[in-house]
């Protein structure tokens, strides 16, 4: 939801349009029923983007009580398919809402639209006040040195991966098999081997345990579990590292519960940022946002653990020490150097 919105700050500029708040979406799934200002500073994030874009609160009621007129921008890649096909929709409508589009082109953005997004990224968004204080409290409570890790094999996920595991527990199976549905069933065959070998399922507990051995990283290591609640097979990591914090553990069960999938994921991403190093199991929408976050603030301890080198080594048959030392070799230039990842591909060529 952050790229996105960042994304339609861009998209706002672009069109000279006045920005209005937007609303998260509800999804029982995650307990999430949160908005904007339950997670952002509205008043320092509306006084940071003044002079970029006119951001408001909400629309007088003669606007608010009518629905938006839906323009789909999924296929929009840059500045002259919003001027030639967006423009025309909110000079009639005035009032418009715009899907993400996931294959942004921002490159092709006009400086003045680059400067809005990439200070909406990095300067305008921040925690509300009571929210960064707990993120605070959290980050206070975690030994020192440690490594976030941000590993996902929630249901959700392996469902949409598409992807078949062995040796998962019944519990596990059968919370994935609920999350799939009739449009996700898994993969079969020589299909099911060539989409895992391309590095589209997701890694294990047990698996990225392995990697993380294999790349050195000691057992007794601090590790900040980034994750999910519906995180499965949690024990596989546990069983090999024995210093693992997460927030139900270190926050109050108060806190924890009162929470919502936005603001504890507003927590990882806070810890994330500012963690020794950062460790992702995937290569998401938060990893790429807390690697951009963490190159501008200079901290390069970022890795992207390969599912493809993975697939690839375990399919040919390597096992033990020859598997880890191939790991070893696969991750050595990234584990050494580590990598950053801007969200706007611009990264702020420029003062803000």
């Amino acid at each position: 939801m952050r790229r996105d919105f960042c994304d339609g700050v861009g998209i706002a500029r672009l069109l000279n349009a006045t920005l209005v708040l937007p609303k998260f979406e509800v999804a029982a799934y995650w307990n999430e029923s949160s908005g904007f200002a339950d997670v952002f500073d509205v008043n320092y994030f509306i006084k940071r983007m003044n002079g970029f874009v006119k951001v408001v609160r909400e629309l007088p009621p003669e606007i608010s009580s009518k629905e938006p007129h839906r323009v789909d921008c999924s296929k929009r890649k840059g500045q002259f398919d919003y001027i030639e096909s967006v423009l025309p929709s909110l000079l009639k409508y005035h009032y418009i809402s715009i899907t993400p589009a996931m294959s942004q082109r921002r490159d092709r953005y006009p400086h003045y639209a680059k400067a809005a997004l990439c200070q909406a990224c990095y300067s305008a968004l921040r925690l509300t006040k009571s929210l960064e204080k707990k993120a605070t409290e959290l980050l206070e409570a975690i030994p020192k040195p440690f490594l976030s890790l941000h590993l996902r094999f929630e249901p959700d996920m392996v469902a949409y991966s598409q992807c078949q595991y062995s040796g998962l527990s019944p519990t596990s199976m059968k919370a994935i098999e609920a999350a799939r549905g009739d449009d996700r069933k898994p993969w079969t065959g020589e299909a099911a081997r060539i989409w895992r070998n391309r590095g589209k399922c997701p890694l294990t507990s047990n698996e990225t345990a392995f990697i993380l051995q294999a790349l050195s990283i000691p057992t007794n290591t601090n590790i900040y579990l980034a994750a999910g609640d519906g995180l499965m097979e949690f024990e596989g990591l546990t069983s090999t590292f024995t210093n693992i914090f997460t927030k139900s553990a270190l926050l109050s069960s108060e806190d924890f519960k009162s929470m919502h999938g936005n603001t504890k994921a507003a927590l990882d991403y806070y810890i994330s940022i500012n963690s020794d190093s950062y460790v992702a199991t995937y290569f998401g929408n938060m990893d790429k946002m807390v690697a951009a976050m963490r190159a501008f603030k200079g901290l390069y301890k970022t890795l992207f653990l390969s599912r493809r080198a993975f697939a690839e080594f375990t399919s040919k048959g390597l096992e033990g020490k020859q598997l880890m030392q191939a790991l070893r070799k696969a991750h050595n230039d990234d584990f050494t150097m580590g990598r950053g990842s801007a969200l706007p591909d611009c990264f702020c060529e420029f003062k803000l």
